[in-house]
């Protein structure tokens, strides 16, 4: 059952072989949807551009049909892609999909309803446990830092690892929400709230502050904050919990708590990715890279 919620986080066309980065040459399996909602998979190579695959997707389905490439989000709204997008299955929306259709069909296509998934009998700590080492897995494939913080035109390479790693933030955060608010029961909520307060606080034992803070973000985020009866029926223990971890995501002094939390942490750590490129792209734009046209060794050394 575990596994089984935790392959929802991610789509089949996402799975990385273990601690192996995707690289440039590589070719990845990707689903594109037919307007039935029905699915043709394509190999295409990992910066594979709009064109290449509407190509792929004409070719595999024998049709003569000028197709266009879709982006269909959770929210039934559409945006057509260009030829010369690079990489498009790792700017995918969480929940979107790829869709190729003539331009006649465009009108046409719309979302799935979302079902809503049940986890209360599972251990909240074993579930943590398989959202980090989840987790570890794409973060200790990302070797594309410095791409991001540069600029990913000045190496002439996709990001996609970075890319993975940083909607799978956006995943637990949104899973969060989409729990709570499909839950239809004041008691059932109730118990949501503290079911994932417990899988934080065992995240933050398992130093994945990424998945911590996701969590965090999720239960703070409006759609939930703002169902006060629910609040108010949560215990005193775990209001405490939830106030002490919204803390540590404080933004005053740059960060202060979330840092002095890390300084604490015997490493390995999976950190709050956000917060990290935040830091590299500060100190890139603040400090010269060439100083009297020798490379500034002291910026180097700080990355």
């Amino acid at each position: 059952q575990q596994k089984t919620l935790i392959r929802q986080f991610s789509n089949g066309e996402e799975r990385l072989q273990k601690k192996q980065p995707i690289r440039n040459q590589d070719d990845i399996l990707l689903k594109v949807y037919c307007s039935d909602h029905t699915y043709t998979t394509i190999r295409v190579a990992v910066a594979a551009t709009g064109r290449e695959v509407i190509s792929a997707v004409t070719d595999k389905l024998g049709t003569t049909d000028e197709l266009l490439l879709v982006h269909l989000n959770s929210a039934g709204e559409k945006e057509i892609l260009k030829p010369n997008d690079v990489s498009v299955f790792s700017t995918l929306s969480i929940n979107g999909r790829l869709f190729a259709c003539p331009r006649d069909q465009l009108s046409g296509l719309v979302g799935e309803e979302c079902s809503m998934s049940t986890f209360e009998l599972m251990s909240s700590k074993d579930l943590a446990y398989q959202m980090t080492m989840f987790d570890w897995e794409l973060f200790s494939c990302v070797h594309e830092l410095l791409y991001h913080t540069f600029g990913r035109q000045s190496f002439r390479r996709t990001t996609a690892n970075l890319d993975l790693f940083l909607r799978r933030f956006n995943q637990v955060q949104l899973w969060v929400v989409t729990e709570v608010c499909l839950c239809g029961q004041l008691s059932k909520r109730v118990q949501l709230l503290k079911k994932f307060i417990k899988i934080a606080a065992h995240c933050r034992e398992f130093k994945n502050l990424n998945s911590f803070f996701a969590i965090i973000m999720g239960m703070s985020n409006p759609a939930v904050s703002r169902l006060s009866q629910t609040w108010e029926k949560l215990p005193t223990k775990f209001k405490k919990f939830y106030a002490e971890f919204e803390s540590m995501m404080d933004p005053s002094r740059n960060h202060r708590s979330y840092r002095l939390t890390v300084t604490k942490l015997e490493p390995p750590i999976i950190p709050f990715m956000p917060l990290l490129l935040k830091d590299m792209t500060f100190t890139h734009e603040g400090n010269k890279t060439f100083i009297d046209n020798m490379v500034n060794f002291e910026k180097m050394v700080s990355f």
